[in-house]
């Protein structure tokens, strides 16, 4: 299907984005959410769930490189990794580069999703579905973090907005939850929208952060796909010193994985904390509410 399509994406009041679209490639609806794939002429293909922008197959690299090798790169020795979410598995195909990890468990309550992206995202998940490390379980991930009795050394929540299913992501009692099933000196990040068109979401997740972790912070990428300037990816660990980590140190690391990356170096992964004031405003303000 094709014809100068056209499709709005509209999270943000008063602010309309709008895609062309070339062809059609599906379009259904499963039992959590309304799903499209469509060609775009800039940013490939283009997944949108109930009418948000989840991924694209131009700019994809950014935020997965950004969301799983800040956290993985700064813990040093992580071996465990759990992603809540993620459902088109491009956060695992890049913490699997990590040798490293001796398994990565990615928990995803539709596994419609899952399925649809081993089919129509290949170019960059195919690895993912090979690995022998890789433990699909399709349940609620905030139900599996308060339940389980594994812990991890990173977890990283690549969850929709909050709002719909992905709301509970974004509450205290799940962020205790995740407290609870990390190990010693484990750190959490999160995706936390577009501080400039979504403050509130960065606010009161540090809010919610300040209150159980010794650490609340936040880091910045610039992702194309989601307009409005820096995306947050929010930061809360009991181990300060994760977020201070050399560039040598890191450039160490980076070296010794075997990482091969676009958006991503040691040098941007330091950068990357160093917060625009009005961000870095939004972290104090969710702090200075915590009590």
């Amino acid at each position: 299907m094709s014809g100068g399509l056209v499709f709005n994406e509209t999270l943000y009041p008063g602010v309309e984005v709008n895609y062309g679209c070339d062809t059609i490639l599906y379009q259904d609806r499963s039992e959590h959410q309304d799903l499209v794939l469509f060609e775009n002429p800039v940013f490939g293909k283009v997944l949108m769930l109930d009418g948000i922008t989840q991924v694209t197959t131009a700019d994809e690299f950014i935020y997965h490189e950004m969301m799983a090798h800040v956290p993985i790169l700064a813990h040093g020795a992580a071996s465990e990794v759990l992603i809540v979410g993620g459902g088109d598995c491009g956060m695992a195909e890049e913490a699997l580069k990590h040798p490293g990890i001796e398994r990565l468990t990615q928990v995803e309550i539709d596994g419609a999703v899952v399925d649809f992206s081993k089919e129509h995202f290949a170019e960059f998940n195919a690895p993912v579905f090979e690995d022998e490390r890789f433990d699909l379980v399709i349940a609620d991930g905030a139900r599996f973090v308060a339940e389980t009795d594994r812990r991890f050394d990173v977890v990283m929540v690549d969850s929709t907005d909050p709002m719909g299913p992905g709301a509970v992501l974004f509450t205290q009692e799940f962020y205790r939850a995740v407290h609870r099933c990390l190990k010693p000196g484990g750190v959490l990040v999160t995706q936390n929208g577009v501080p400039f068109l979504q403050r509130e979401e960065l606010v009161g997740s540090i809010r919610h952060f300040s209150k159980i972790y010794k650490d609340a912070y936040a880091y910045v990428a610039a992702i194309p796909t989601y307009f409005g300037g820096h995306m947050a990816l929010g930061w809360a660990t009991d181990n300060a010193d994760l977020r201070k980590v050399p560039v040598d140190e890191l450039t160490r690391r980076f070296e010794a994985a075997g990482l091969d990356t676009r958006y991503y170096t040691p040098e941007v992964h330091a950068a990357a904390f160093a917060l625009p004031r009005f961000i870095l405003d939004a972290v104090k303000d969710g702090r200075s509410n915590a009590g």
